[in-house]
Parts: structure tokens; sequence; C-alpha cells
């Protein structure tokens, strides 16, 4: 897995230690300027976050949990990636000391852009 990410965000690096943890083999390009790498990558306006990785093919966007991503790579669904716009609490890399987390939503990318619920975390 690639990660594009800021050389200065500290959850960024947090979530790379999750997907180690979950057996991902990590490269890692601090990067500047984030957006002509999510524009290249198709990442939709409006969805992105800190984090931009690739793998086989795929784009993944934010804080998406290791289980996602392998989902993904085993089903490999005709689609660009996934995203997980903003960086809600709970999720990997931005955990609360206090175990709270914000339920969020994981979104499966469709070639035309659109999106669709992928999966649900934290209800």
């Amino acid at each position: 897995m690639l990660v594009h990410k800021s050389p200065s965000c500290g959850c960024c690096s947090a979530w790379i230690d999750h997907m180690r943890a979950a057996g991902f083999g990590i490269e890692v390009r601090d990067v500047d300027d984030m957006g002509p790498v999510k524009e290249s990558l198709g990442v939709p306006f409006g969805k992105g976050s800190c984090h931009t990785a690739e793998i086989d093919g795929f784009f993944i966007e934010g804080h998406v949990p290791a289980e996602d991503i392998k989902r993904l790579l085993a089903e490999k669904p005709d689609a660009k990636g996934l995203v997980l716009p903003g960086m809600p609490a709970g999720s990997p890399g931005m955990e609360m000391p206090d175990g709270r987390v914000q339920p969020f939503v994981v979104e499966l990318v469709a070639r035309d852009g659109t999106t669709s619920v992928y999966a649900r975390h934290g209800e």
C-alpha cells in the first residue's frame, strides 16, 4: 500500500500503524499539496480526508478500517475505491482516550464517481 500524506500529520501516522498491525506493507510518501494526488486518483470532491492510499488499483481515502480494505480486495468490485470523508472520532487513527466512537459510514466510489454505503461503524 502506498500512502500519500502531509509530512506533519500525526493521525495519518496512527492510521498507518493500524494498517501495518493488520498486515499491510506500507510505503509512505510525504506530500505538501494533497490536492493533485486526490484529483489524479479520482477522489470525489467533498469526500476528502487527510491522507490518500493506493492499493491494487484502488484508492483508499481517509481513516478507512483495515477490515473494509480487506473486504474490498477480496471482492474486487468494479469501483475506484473507498472513502471515509472527514476524520470521525473513533475511526482508525482517530481513537479517543475514552473509547468513544462517532458513528461513521465508509463509502464505495463507483467508476462514474458516485458513492454508495459500503460499511457502517460505531452504531
